[in-house]
């Protein structure tokens, strides 16, 4: 009796890209069904939801020996997602269905046992791939449909059930492909804002420590007593980061696809990310990976804020896995047979008591914490760490006057929005021919480019450095920060102002601090 031999097409998800796989299936002699290709349990257990779901469509699975092969063999299968594709290449094999539209058509879906089918994890980046290993069509779950009709000149099919599936493959029945304009629903997230900075009273020096953070890309570290607007303002710098391009929203989203972040019938991430890990978060779930490597919070933030808040509280070793990923902006996640990459370019804004009490610094209320205690819990924060912190601001509390006023002068996220873009077009042409994009990636040769300061500059840094005690790593700091303030003030040239403002956000590096 001769064989029937379908190819089914399908793709595996590795780090934030897709690849293809080919499903063959192979209907013969025998009475059981076999699943080779490198598989994991999910997919070995694919065949009853398949046998389950083709039952309760109305098609009987073939009482023959069934072989399915995923090519290629040597990359490891994972998930429930290709339950879809199996059940396709099952049923062309066995006869059940006839269709020529198989050759050109990437099919994706997990299947329930009455055969509906269930969302999945990577739609993104599964249409980007096949649209460019040349197929023409996509077959996801009708949730993933909007995200990933995101990809051009791909047709893509959401669809809810295995039978649905079946009359679109044999043309028995029309059905809509779903079309989405990025652009507009990208336009339109952008307006979508939930907080704003004129809902912070008073605290203007912090406010403006703020707008020099998201206008240079730097990290900020804020100290304060319990109450003193902390996590509020941290909160609300993504209201005055520049808006994402296209590009950088594409990414992201392509990232919060892999995590499954996105929700049913997402499209196009407009807003900037905002993670807010707990500290009792380990340093696998941080920087990412597991034994099915996925995303952690610190790629989830990508192009966006990762706010820590309670710095001391989280563990040493966590803090520590965070020391590459803000310099090289990307992390590796290495695995005996293979590894995946996962960018994270992200604005670390960290925020602490300054000791256990938390009144260290508060303007009336007493700190009870004993001599050196302050110190020790400074100290849970390695130097290397602080040294990728650029601004360090004290925050205090807001006075009962000022949080009462109703006078509405606050300002809002929007102005000061238009002035952190204004000064990232500066960085922008600064950068043109360079791989960076804002001044807290300078490395040091930039730095004596493109921060010189002149003689009386000189002297006051100088001066600030031997009365403040400050080491030899706020002095580069001090000079990239204050290459951004005179960016926002639209000067050429660093001015003695400027510096003078740069120092003032280097608390933590003072000798004397906590003592």
């Amino acid at each position: 009796m001769p064989s029937m031999l379908t190819k089914t097409y399908g793709s595996a998800v590795n780090g934030i890209s897709a690849q293809l796989i080919t499903v063959e299936v192979d209907v013969g002699q025998g009475a059981k069904t076999q699943i080779i290709g490198l598989p994991d349990n999910a997919v070995k257990e694919s065949q009853p939801r398949v046998n389950a779901a083709m039952k309760n469509c109305g098609f009987t699975y073939p009482r023959k020996g069934v072989v399915i092969n995923m090519a290629p063999a040597d990359i490891r299968k994972e998930g429930s997602a290709y339950d879809l594709t199996i059940a396709i290449g099952v049923m062309a094999s066995g006869e059940l269905i006839t269709t020529d539209m198989l050759e050109e058509t990437i099919i994706m879906g997990e299947l329930s046992l009455d055969g509906s089918i269930l969302p999945i994890k990577g739609a993104l980046p599964i249409a980007i791939q096949a649209h460019k290993d040349g197929y023409k069509k996509l077959i996801v779950p009708i949730e993933n449909a909007r995200e990933a009709a995101i990809v051009k000149d791909l047709e893509v099919y959401g669809m809810e059930n295995l039978n649905d599936v079946v009359n679109l493959l044999e043309g028995s029945k029309e059905f809509e492909r779903t079309i989405v304009n990025p652009r507009d629903d990208f336009a339109e997230g952008l307006t979508k804002l939930v907080f704003d900075f004129s809902d912070v009273k008073g605290q203007e020096n912090i406010k403006r420590a703020m707008e020099i953070a998201a206008a240079g890309g730097h990290n900020i570290i804020l100290i304060g007593p319990p109450g003193a607007g902390k996590t509020m303002l941290a909160k609300r710098l993504n209201t005055i980061l520049p808006p994402m391009n296209l590009h950088e929203a594409l990414e992201t989203t392509k990232i919060h696809s892999v995590a499954g972040r996105l929700g049913n019938n997402a499209t196009l991430m407009a807003q900037r990310p905002f993670r807010s890990p707990h500290h009792t978060i380990s340093d696998v779930a941080l920087v990412g990976g597991g034994n099915h490597p996925q995303p952690g919070e610190i790629s989830l933030a990508h192009n966006g804020v990762l706010f820590l808040d309670e710095l001391p509280e989280f563990k040493r070793t966590v803090l520590e896995v965070l020391r590459q990923p803000l310099e090289d902006r990307k992390v590796t996640i290495s695995r005996a047979k293979f590894s995946v990459d996962y960018p994270c370019s992200m604005m670390l804004v960290a925020s602490m008591n300054p000791c256990p009490c938390g009144y260290f610094n508060h303007p009336e209320k007493d700190c009870v914490c004993a001599p050196g205690v302050v110190q020790k819990y400074l100290s849970k924060i390695s130097g290397p760490l602080l040294d990728r912190i650029d601004i360090h601001i004290e925050v205090t509390p807001v006075k009962f006057d000022e949080l009462s006023q109703q006078n509405g002068n606050e300002e809002k996220s929007d102005t000061i929005r238009q002035r952190v873009i204004t000064a990232r077009e500066l960085q922008h042409k600064r950068f043109e021919e360079l791989p960076l994009y804002s001044n807290a990636q300078m490395e040091s040769n930039l730095i004596r480019q493109f921060c010189e300061i002149d003689h009386k500059g000189s002297l006051l840094l100088k001066n600030a450095m031997n009365k403040l005690n400050l080491s030899a790593r706020a002095y580069d700091r001090i000079l990239k920060v204050s290459r951004t303030i005179a960016d926002l003030a639209d000067s050429e040239t660093i001015e003695m102002e400027h510096l003078a403002e740069a120092i003032h956000y280097r608390s933590l590096d003072r000798d004397n601090w906590g003592a």
